[in-house]
C-alpha cells in the first residue's frame, strides 16, 4: 500500500523547490517562470521513523526498509486551469490519481520572484486553487449526470445515484467542497466517488512556505493560512523550502543543530510527511529478520490477514495465524527470543486488528 501526495499550487510559489528537497535530489527543475514543470514529476520519499533504527540495532539486519510516500509534483495551476487555461486539464488530471493534497502556499515577501497574481495574499492563492477544483470536480459530476439521466429514462425508474449527484451539484455550486458533503457515507456516492475521483474530496495540507527569517515566529501571511486551514478542517505547517532543500545532504545531527540555531524544532517536510500519513489513517507495522528490518503501511483498523497481503497476496489467501509482539515488548525483552521466552510474543488469529508498531511474523498455507 502506497501513499501519493500531489503538490499543487501557483506558480512560483516553491513547489519544485520543495520537491526537490522532498526527494533529496535535484531531479525537479526550479525555475523562476510559470509552467516549468511541464510531466509530473514522481519521486518516493521514506517516511521518518526512528523505531526501524531501534529494531535493527537488536537484529543487525542487512538493510532497513522504511514505509514510503509518492510526492507528485504537479505543474503551477491558474486562474482557469478547470477550462484549460496553462494546459490545466492535464494538471488536474494528475491531481486525481493522489490520495492527498499537498498545497504550497507563498508566505513571504521578494521583490526577485514575481508572483503570477502580481501581490502576496496567501488566502486569495488558496481560493484560487480550490475554485478551479470545485469547477472540475462540477463538470466531471456534469458528464456523469448527463450519463446518469439517459440511463433513468431508459429504465423508466428512480435512480438513487442520480438524485444523489443532482443533490451534490447543487452542494458544489453553493461552492462547498466535496468533503463538507453530508451524505459521503452512503453507498451512491462512495460509488460515485470512486469512479470520478473528487477533487475536493482530498485531504488538503497547507504548506506554508516562508523566508529564513520566517521559521523562528509566523508572519502575518503563515497566521492568515493557518486559521483558514483551522476553518476547513485542515492543517497547515510552516516550511522554508529553500533552507529544505540546503539541508538535503546534512546528516541528522547537523540538521537537527541547524534547525535549532534558525529557531525551528523540526523539518516542516519530515512534519509534512508524518502529517499526511497520519490524516490518512494509515499505520506501520514491522517485520524483523537479519535480512532486513521493515515497515509495512496498511489502514489502521486493518485485520492480521489483510496486513499479511500487503506483503504478498498469498500471504492474506493462505493466513493461518500471526505471531505478534508489540514494538515496546520487542525493545524491552531485546528481540523475539527474548520476549517469547517473557511470554510477550502472543499468537493472533484472523480477526486481530493489528497496532501500529506491531512486530510480525506470519504463518500460512501455499
Amino acid at each position: 500500500m502506497g501513499l501519493s501526495i500531489g503538490i499543487v499550487g501557483l506558480p512560483n510559489v516553491g513547489k519544485s523547490t520543495t520537491f526537490n528537497a522532498l526527494t533529496k535530489a535535484q531531479n525537479a527543475e526550479a525555475a523562476n517562470y510559470p509552467f516549468c514543470t511541464i510531466e509530473p514529476n514522481k519521486a518516493v520519499v521514506s517516511v521518518p521513523d526512528t523505531r526501524l533504527n531501534e529494531l535493527a540495532k537488536i537484529v543487525n539486519p542487512q538493510k532497513i526498509q522504511h514505509s514510503v510516500v509518492e510526492f507528485v509534483d504537479i505543474a503551477g495551476l491558474v486562474r482557469g486551469a478547470s477550462k484549460g487555461e496553462g494546459l490545466g486539464n492535464q494538471f488536474l488530471a494528475n491531481i486525481k490519481e493522489c490520495n492527498m493534497i499537498l498545497h504550497i502556499v507563498r508566505c513571504f515577501e521578494d521583490s526577485n520572484i514575481t508572483h503570477i497574481e502580481g501581490r502576496i495574499d496567501p488566502i486569495s492563492d488558496i481560493e484560487i486553487i480550490e475554485l478551479e477544483l470545485l469547477f472540475a470536480d462540477i463538470a466531471s459530476l456534469n458528464k456523469r449526470i448527463e450519463k446518469l439521466q439517459k440511463e433513468s429514462k431508459a429504465q423508466k425508474g428512480t435512480n438513487a445515484q442520480l438524485s444523489l449527484a443532482l443533490e451534490l451539484l447543487t452542494h458544489l455550486e453553493s461552492n462547498n467542497p466535496v468533503r463538507s458533503f453530508a451524505k459521503k457515507e452512503s453507498e451512491e456516492f462512495i460509488a460515485l466517488n470512486k469512479e470520478l475521483r473528487f477533487l475536493t474530496n482530498k485531504e488538503v495540507i497547507y504548506g506554508a512556505n516562508v523566508s529564513e527569517e520566517g521559521l523562528e515566529s509566523d508572519n502575518e501571511f503563515v497566521k492568515k493560512v493557518r486559521e483558514y486551514a483551522a476553518q476547513n478542517g485542515a492543517i497547515a505547517i510552516k516550511l522554508c523550502a529553500k533552507i529544505e532543500e540546503e539541508m538535503v545532504d546534512m546528516s541528522d545531527d547537523e540538521r537537527a543543530e541547524f534547525l535549532a540555531s534558525l529557531g525551528a524544532k523540526q523539518s516542516g517536510l519530515t512534519q509534512i510527511i508524518r502529517e499526511g500519513f497520519n490524516r490518512l489513517g494509515l499505520i506501520s507495522y514491522f517485520t524483523a529478520g537479519v535480512k532486513e528490518v521493515r515497515a509495512w503501511t496498511i489502514k489502521k483498523g486493518d485485520s492480521a490477514p489483510k496486513a499479511a497481503g500487503v506483503i504478498h497476496k498469498d500471504f492474506e489467501k493462505g493466513f493461518i495465524r500471526a505471531e505478534c509482539i508489540s514494538y515496546a515488548d520487542f525493545i524491552k525483552y531485546g528481540g523475539e527470543a527474548k520476549a517469547k521466552e517473557a511470554g510477550a510474543m502472543r499468537i493472533e488469529g484472523k480477526e486481530y486488528i493489528v497496532q501500529d508498531g506491531d512486530v510480525m511474523h506470519f504463518r500460512f498455507n501455499v
